[in-house]
């Protein structure tokens, strides 16, 4: 009894240690990360399913595009640019096994919503069905609330979450019809927790976040419908680009560094992790921003101290012309 005692007394530390030294160097939560170390692999359970992605002429979106293509998923590649859209498709079919008939371009604008259901039966009958659809079609914010239109937060609605749903109310149907399929959701870490300069942005995948947790409670009679969201962090993008400002038409004046933020290829991989496991939600960033993830799980009174400290940091350095998440990493201009 004794030994067993002292065996405990040197594992368990032991455990808890490792344990840390692992969450350190994390890049993901402990599901993901189990599920990429001994769980199914995305080229196995991936290859030859038919995969409609959203916002695929760049970013997440594309590299999606690339990885599922190697992977030998059939793919709809969706956005408002065709002629992007193309160029991605051209690159797919040059560095995969993959043929012209197994990649189908089809431009798609979120926000016309009376479009979506002749979009979704143009992929039927092309494919014949859809295995998994992901929602990566959107746009961020970078603005102060106070200085910033209406207009704005309304268009931020309508794109990312209501475009969301809308497309995902075209597709559904088809996969309870068959009982299988997944809608994959893009989130955010500001869809878990609130950021400066992205109150609206953070208000949609919120909204996001709330609307596909319920979905998923309401197909518990189709256990093989997987209804996952994705929260990443700083991600190597061009969302900050693309972002909206105070006004509508105003485009973003710094779009700053991405050399801090996780390649868009290690986001992108443990997604499709994520998907071949069937993880329901994934939260993938480089710290210290997953901490915060945990943190406003577990312990959100001394996530909002972090936050409120963070936040300052950011509106000041966005006050000073500095990139908003870059500033995490440098020190405020000074007059």
């Amino acid at each position: 009894m004794d030994c067993c005692l002292s065996f405990l007394w040197y594992f368990i530390p032991l455990v808890l240690l490792i344990h840390f030294v692992c969450f350190i160097v994390a890049d993901a939560d402990f599901t993901l990360l189990r599920a990429s170390l001994i769980g199914h692999k995305p080229e196995a359970k991936l290859k030859g399913l038919v995969v409609w992605i959203t916002g695929a002429s760049s970013g997440i979106g594309e590299e999606l595009a690339y990885q599922l293509a190697k992977c030998g998923s059939r793919l709809i590649l969706s956005a408002r640019r065709e002629e992007e859209l193309n160029r991605v498709k051209c690159h797919c079919l040059e560095n995969s096994s993959l043929k012209d008939e197994d990649i189908l371009v089809l431009p798609l604008d979120l926000l016309e919503t009376t479009s979506h259901e002749h979009k979704t039966k143009t992929v039927i009958q092309h494919f014949g069905h859809i295995d998994v659809l992901i929602n990566n079609g959107g746009r961020s914010q970078r603005s102060l609330f106070l200085e910033t239109s209406v207009e704005v937060y309304r268009a931020l609605m309508e794109l990312n979450f209501l475009g969301t749903v809308s497309i995902t109310k075209q597709v559904l149907p088809h996969m309870t019809q068959r009982g299988r399929g997944s809608v994959v959701t893009v989130s955010s870490i500001v869809g878990l927790a609130g950021a400066p300069l992205s109150t609206g942005y953070s208000a949609s995948k919120h909204a996001l976040q709330g609307f596909f947790n319920s979905l998923r409670t309401e197909l518990t009679d189709f256990p093989k419908i997987l209804i996952s969201t994705v929260c990443p962090g700083p991600v190597q993008s061009q969302i900050v680009s693309n972002a909206f400002t105070e006004e509508l038409s105003k485009p973003v004046a710094l779009a700053g560094s991405q050399e801090h933020k996780m390649p868009t290829s290690r986001c992108v991989h443990l997604m499709l992790v994520g998907i071949a496991n069937g993880v329901k939600e994934m939260w993938i960033a480089q710290q210290p921003f997953l901490s915060m993830y945990y943190a406003w799980q577990y312990a959100p009174t001394f996530a909002w101290a972090i936050t409120n400290m963070m936040g300052r940091k950011r509106v000041q350095n966005f006050k000073a012309g500095l990139d908003a998440d870059s500033a995490y990493f440098t020190k405020p201009k000074t007059s």
